[in-house]
C-alpha cells in the first residue's frame, strides 16, 4: 500500500500485543548510496533486497533525471541500474526533490566525475538536531571542486579531474564518510580519511565500490585510505538487511508484551542492541533466517543506555527501546551524543502518562560534545506507567516509529498524524502491523 497526504492518519486502537512474522530487507542506509554508486560506473549494476522506502524512489527519481535507466530485476526488490548515457538534469526537475530527502548531497562527487558539474536542491531530512552540510560542500572544494550558492541550491563544477586529498573528520559522521568514499573512487591520487565512520552501512558501500574495481583500505584507527583509480565498472550486490528496522519491531515486541520474528534480521550487526535488549529482560532467538523477539513476562528492568557511533549504540535504536523502558521498573538514564535533540519526542509520550524528564547535563559515563552547548540532551525515565492513547504528531523517522509503538502499547485509541514520514524508512509498515495483529486504521478504511 502506498500512503499519500489524504491518508496521512492513523487510528491504532492500542493494548493488544504484536504477534507474528515480519521481514525486513535492505538496510535505507545503505541502500540509496549503492544506488547513487551506480552512477560511477561504466557498465549496468544490479542491487538486490531492496526495499520500497520513499529513500529509495527519490533516488530511482533523481538517476532517471540524469539518464539512468532503472529497472526491475529478475527476483523481487532487484533494481538494475545502466548509467551508460548520464546527462545533466534539468534544474526545474531536480528541485522537485528538494526538501523530500538528503540523499541528493551524495550525486555530487559521481557527477563532477562523469560530467563536470552538478547541481544540489536544498536538502530535507528529519529535524533532529545539527546535521551540517557545509562540510559536504567544503570536502568538495578539498578534492578541487569549485562551488557557487545560488538561489535555488549550489551549483559545483571540477574544471579538471578532482584530486585525492587528506581529510579529518572533526566527528565519525557517517554522511561525511560517504562524500568522501562517492568521490574518492575516481580522484587522482590517494585520499586518505581520518576519523571516519565505521559502521556496517558504511562497510557495505566500500564492499560495492570494491567489486566496481576500486581499491578501499579500513584501517583498525578509523582511517580509510583510497586509491583512485581511472575507471570503475558495474556490481551485482545483496545489500545488507536494516538493521535498524530490525530493532525498531524488536522493541515494539517488548513495549506490547508481544512476540515477533523478524525475517531477515541479522545478529553481527545488532549485537550492541542484543545485549541492551537482553539486560532490559527481553527474549530473543537467533536462527539461520531472522531473530524472534519477545517479552517473556514478569517486569523489564530499568538500564543505563548511552548512545554513541558504531560499535556503540546506535541512536535510531534509541527512540523505540525509550518506549519500552517506560514499562520497566526503575529509573532508567539515557544519555544522546549523536544527535542534540533526538530526545524531543519525549513530550508526547509524556503526555500519554510517561514519566520522563530532560537534562541539558551528561548523565552517562563520560562528557560529551554537548555537554557544554545547553542541549536537553539526557533523560530519565521513570517507570513502569499505563500509558493511554493520545494525538500525535509524529516529528521525524525514528520518533514516528515510536509513537506508533507506544500508541499501539497504550490503553485506548490514539491519532497519529503524519505517518507518511515512516515510509523513508519502514517498507509496508502499516501492512505489517496489520499481519502481527494490531488494530490500525485510516479514517474511513479499515486495515485490521
Amino acid at each position: 500500500m502506498t500512503v499519500n497526504g489524504s491518508d496521512d492518519v492513523l487510528l491504532v486502537h492500542g493494548g493488544t500485543p504484536l504477534e507474528g512474522e515480519i521481514r525486513v530487507r535492505g538496510a535505507k542506509n545503505l541502500v540509496p548510496k549503492a544506488m547513487v554508486a551506480a552512477l560511477l560506473g561504466s557498465a549496468p549494476s544490479r542491487l538486490r533486497n531492496v526495499p520500497d522506502i520513499r529513500d529509495v524512489r527519490v533516488v530511482r527519481g533523481l538517476l532517471q533525471l540524469h539518464g539512468v535507466t532503472v529497472r526491475p530485476g529478475e527476483e523481487p526488490g532487484e533494481l538494475v541500474m545502466d548509467p551508460s548515457h548520464v546527462e545533466s538534469a534539468n534544474v526545474a526537475d531536480i528541485d522537485a526533490h528538494a526538501g523530500s530527502s538528503r540523499i541528493p548531497i551524495l550525486f555530487c562527487g559521481p557527477l563532477l566525475h562523469r560530467l563536470g558539474h552538478a547541481f544540489i536542491p536544498g536538502l530535507g531530512g528529519c529535524d533532529i538536531g545539527g546535521r551540517p552540510i557545509d562540510f559536504h560542500f567544503e570536502v568538495l572544494r578539498q578534492f578541487g571542486a569549485k562551488i557557487e550558492k545560488r538561489a535555488d541550491g549550489q551549483y559545483l563544477e571540477a574544471p579538471r579531474r578532482l584530486r585525492g586529498t587528506k581529510i579529518r573528520l572533526p566527528y565519525p559522521s557517517v554522511g561525511a564518510t560517504e562524500q568522501v568514499l562517492l568521490t574518492a573512487v575516481l580522484a587522482e591520487g590517494v585520499t586518505e580519511l581520518s576519523n571516519a565512520a565505521m559502521e556496517p552501512e558504511i562497510e557495505d558501500l566500500i564492499c560495492v565500490l570494491q567489486k566496481m574495481g576500486a581499491i578501499i583500505a579500513m584501517d583498525t584507527d578509523r582511517t580509510i585510505r583510497i586509491t583512485g583509480v581511472d575507471s570503475l565498472g558495474g556490481y551485482t550486490h545483496r545489500a545488507l538487511s536494516d538493521r535498524l528496522e530490525a530493532a525498531s519491531w524488536a522493541s515494539a515486541a517488548l513495549a506490547t508484551e508481544g512476540n515477533i520474528y523478524v525475517r531477515g534480521a541479522q545478529q553481527r550487526s545488532m549485537m550492541t542492541f542484543l545485549n541492551t535488549y537482553r539486560k532490559v529482560g527481553g527474549a530473543f532467538e537467533i536462527d539461520d533466517n531472522g531473530i524472534r523477539f519477545w517479552h517473556p513476562g514478569g517486569q523489564l528492568k530499568s538500564i543505563a543506555l548511552e548512545t554513541d557511533v558504531h560499535p556503540g549504540f546506535q541512536t535510531d535504536w534509541q527512540q523505540p527501546l525509550v518506549v519500552a523502558l517506560t514499562q520497566a521498573t526503575g529509573l532508567s538514564i539515557i544519555h544522546e551524543t549523536v544527535y542534540e535533540s533526538r530526545l524531543g519526542f519525549t513530550s508526547a509520550l509524556n503526555q500519554m502518562g510517561a514519566h520522563i524528564q530532560l537534562y541539558r547535563e551528561c548523565l552517562g559515563g563520560s562528557d560529551c560534545r554537548f555537554g557544554q552547548r545547553n542541549f536537553l540532551h539526557s533523560a530519565v525515565v521513570s517507570g513502569p506507567t499505563k500509558l493511554q492513547g493520545a494525538d500525535l504528531v509524529i516529528p521525524d523517522l525514528r520518533g514516528g516509529f515510536s509513537y506508533l509503538i507506544a500508541a499501539l502499547a497504550a490503553q485506548g485509541t490514539s491519532r497519529v498524524h503524519g505517518i507518511d514520514l515512516i515510509n523513508r524508512g519502514y517498507e509496508n509498515f502499516m501492512e505489517k502491523l496489520v499481519e502481527l495483529g494490531a488494530k490500525v486504521e485510516l479514517p474511513g478504511k479499515a486495515l485490521g
